[in-house]
């Protein structure tokens, strides 16, 4: 079958890797994961959804080029990144004799990319993996820069490693599946993109809203590659996030509080809370004096034309209290000191990095959005 792809390239020096993103490609995925097989045999990682909807076609062209898979399938949901979950995949692989060469495949979500990825980096002291992100927020921002993650009760992410993939393989065409829930919350991380760093990027989405929410095929191939070049560029210049590659965070200290909150929930999905929390991060740089109320408007403006939430006061359930929410960001990863640093803008697509902000405007501005 003939298909076509782009490539995007994340330059790490022995630790590159390619970004490969078009439609059919899992029909042809043995074209790009023989070539990475020691020996004809893997493992793939997925979640139910996904091993229903979409592991045969996989599986299919594998076996087809005489590549043994076996299949580690869990639950969907955030709360599946946890200790238990992650004991059960390394005592899967280590039971179905995964060597220290053999690549294995996380074919999922973010949530099986993060997982996935942390057993590949302790599972015999690091095996390969390879990422196959089926969702809009997995091929454009979780599947790319090599962080991988469980969830604690403390707090997202906070348990995990650096650690890149060998591959990334993203086929446009399992977004059709997609709840419309599911692609607005990938979309989040889309115009987080435009947000922190790119304002033609920007004024490109505002422009295409309509095939946007069509899921067109080429304005699709468009946003993902666009979103993994920037990607690329800060994870390229700053893998361990040392300096501008913290600018990706845009959002994530008012989201990861909410998703902590929310005790890891349906209440909020990853890309929900992350596209709140870069509004939140709108608003706190406007009250600063550092963003033009009009850039805060676009934005909201923006989101409520794409269907997006934007508002705390949108979401239904418990939700929490601003000191919950100042508390439990005081145990945010990027915190440094017990100061915590955010990401703020000057305006859309004009993003910096801060540890100069008055938590009594972080306190002001969740009580205005609050419920």
């Amino acid at each position: 079958m003939k298909y076509e792809f782009k490539r995007v390239g994340v330059n790490l020096g022995p630790r590159s890797y390619n970004i490969n993103i078009g439609h059919g490609l899992l029909d042809n995925a043995s074209d790009f994961i023989k070539p990475l097989l020691p020996r004809a045999k893997t493992v793939i990682v997925t979640d139910r959804f996904v091993h229903d909807n979409h592991y045969p076609r996989l599986k299919e062209n594998l076996e087809y080029q005489n590549i043994h898979c076996d299949s580690i399938v869990l639950d969907q949901g955030e709360r599946t990144k946890s200790w238990k979950h992650l004991e059960y995949i390394v005592e899967q692989l280590l039971a179905k004799r995964i060597e220290r060469n053999d690549p294995i495949i996380g074919f999922g979500g973010g949530v099986i990319g993060d997982i996935t990825g942390f057993a590949a980096a302790i599972t015999r002291r690091g095996v390969p993996f390879i990422q196959i992100p089926t969702t809009l927020l997995a091929q454009v921002d979780s599947s790319v820069g090599g962080k991988t993650s469980i969830n604690s009760s403390q707090g997202k992410n906070l348990v995990g490693a650096i650690y890149q993939p060998s591959l990334v393989l993203s086929d446009l065409s399992v977004l059709d599946t997609l709840s419309k829930r599911d692609f607005i919350a990938g979309y989040g991380e889309v115009l987080k993109y435009s947000l922190l760093g790119d304002k033609d990027f920007y004024e490109w989405l505002d422009d295409h809203t309509d095939e946007i929410k069509k899921l067109d095929h080429e304005t699709m191939g468009t946003i993902v590659k666009r979103s993994c070049e920037i990607k690329a560029y800060f994870v390229s210049n700053d893998e361990r996030e040392h300096g501008i590659r913290a600018k990706l965070n845009l959002g994530h200290t008012f989201g990861h509080a909410l998703e902590t909150a929310t005790g890891y929930s349906d209440t909020i999905l990853h890309g929900e809370a992350i596209a709140i929390g870069y509004k939140l991060a709108f608003e706190l740089s406007c009250m600063a004096g550092h963003c033009p109320r009009e850039d805060v408007t676009r934005v909201s403006n923006h989101m409520n034309e794409m269907g997006m939430l934007e508002a705390l006061k949108n979401l239904e359930g418990n939700l929490p209290s601003t000191d919950d929410m100042i508390e439990i960001m005081k145990q945010d990863k990027k915190a440094q000191g017990g100061v915590l640093n955010f990401i703020l803008v000057n305006g859309i697509g004009d993003s910096f990095v801060t540890n100069q902000v008055d938590i009594g405007m972080v306190r002001e501005v969740l009580e205005e959005n609050l419920p």
